[in-house]
């Protein structure tokens, strides 16, 4: 590379990374085939629209890379449609209030203080300030309150009905959600960005058949670049023609809010590098990498709640834990930064009904997807448990979480990222 200064940077990221252990639960470690695609020629390419109906000419490759996408997302979740040209999940998620709802409409989703996330209903966000957002909890116990959000169904009445969660580590009852959306005949929209993965390998309920419209993002449990996906069943015809919002017309109002409605043109090198992730979690391997990703997080969280440490909910059932630390003496911030200063990547989170602020609130969030992709598994769990123990009792000692980081270091080494 020419420019010295970038690729110091990028080398500096990938000794980061590969020095250290990356549990933010959100983030994972793609392949090389992944990371070939993406930086391909295909970023070059405009092609406004989709397959056979675009806007550019030269698009006879890109038609082909977008549709073996989009079997490929189809085939893996057992849906009719699938759509592959949104960006990240945050403008997925805007396409679907777009398609499916006004401007003023009535929506309700799981508040960003108890697990939610911001395009859910926060009211400094595009879908709190667009929308009539009202926004749902989770119980004391931190398990989702369905007799609340049924309570709140029939009060408020909304016209959509968001679920899904970036800190909430259990399974999603999604016929008990389907009921609910029924009370006032909302959509039902299954935010999976953060288990996606697991739903693939069978670690995690699937809401397909039973949600309206599902989004997730690509690049946490399916180990892909960043982007999404959005799917659905029903019978798709032209995105250029106006439809009516019924449930067979939903692959027509997916499509046609992604474009013309929000978006241009698709990116083309992140559409094959999908593709390429999309193929790498149809094998039987991919299966028994989201099975790992629950066994680690399970270990993980007993081996933190034999140390004493408050997990919300008491365990998890998925990749990832939410601590409430204030029986630790210390905030969420303190222990991100000590934690970061001994080689461990995680981040600070609210914990339901927090009294401390989101900027130093009282918990952290933490999980096994990357750890995992690396090839640890319940002997590192268990190990690991001890250094967070470590770090977080003497958080205020230099030395220590300096030899902690030393001998995280001989362990990331031992597992590579990968290829």
């Amino acid at each position: 590379m020419k420019d010295k200064k970038i690729e110091e940077l990028i080398a500096a990221e990938v000794r980061r990374q590969s020095d250290g252990l990356e549990m933010i639960p959100s983030e994972n470690h793609t392949s090389g085939d992944v990371l070939q695609a993406l930086g391909s020629r295909l970023t070059d390419k405009y092609s406004e629209g989709y397959p056979g109906m675009r806007y550019y000419g030269g698009c006879e490759v890109v038609d082909k890379v977008e549709n073996l996408a989009r079997e490929r997302a189809k085939t893996l979740f057992g849906v009719t449609h699938a759509n592959v040209q949104g960006y990240s999940g945050s403008p997925a998620n805007q396409a679907i209030y777009f398609a499916l709802v006004n401007p003023g409409d009535t929506v309700m989703g799981l508040h960003l203080y108890y697990g939610g996330h911001m395009t859910h209903g926060l009211k400094v966000n595009f879908s709190g300030v667009m929308y009539n957002s009202v926004q749902y909890h989770t119980g004391k116990d931190g398990y989702l309150d369905y007799e609340e959000m049924a309570a709140m169904a029939q009060k408020e009445k909304p016209k959509l009905l968001m679920v899904g969660a970036t800190a909430y580590p259990r399974i999603f009852d999604w016929k008990k959600l389907r009921e609910i959306a029924d009370i006032c005949g909302a959509w039902l929209v299954a935010d999976i960005s953060h288990i996606a993965g697991l739903v693939v390998a069978g670690a995690h309920p699937s809401p397909v058949g039973i949600a309206d419209v599902i989004m997730t993002t690509t690049h946490k449990t399916l180990r892909g670049p960043r982007g999404a996906l959005i799917l659905c069943n029903g019978n798709p015809s032209n995105p250029l023609k106006k439809a009516e919002r019924t449930p067979e017309n939903l692959p027509t109002l997916i499509d046609r809010a992604i474009i013309p409605g929000l978006q241009g043109g698709p990116h083309n090198h992140q559409t094959a590098a999908i593709a390429v992730a999309l193929r790498e979690a149809a094998t039987p391997q991919f299966k028994d990498y989201g099975q790992q990703i629950v066994k680690n997080a399970k270990t993980l969280a007993a081996g933190l709640s034999a140390k004493g440490y408050d997990l919300v909910t008491g365990g998890t059932d998925n990749h990832l834990l939410l601590i409430d630390l204030t029986n630790k003496q210390i905030s969420g911030k303190e222990a991100e930064k000590a934690l970061g200063k001994a080689g461990i990547t995680v981040n600070k989170n609210t914990v339901p009904f927090d009294p401390r602020s989101p900027f130093d609130p009282s918990g952290i969030r933490l999980g096994t997807p990357a750890l995992t992709t690396r090839g640890m598994k319940e002997d590192q769990m268990q190990q690991i448990a001890g250094w967070i123990d470590q770090a977080i009792t003497h958080y205020t000692d230099e030395k220590l979480l300096g030899n902690l980081r030393a001998e995280i270091k001989e362990l990331a080494a031992l597992f590579p990222l990968p290829a």
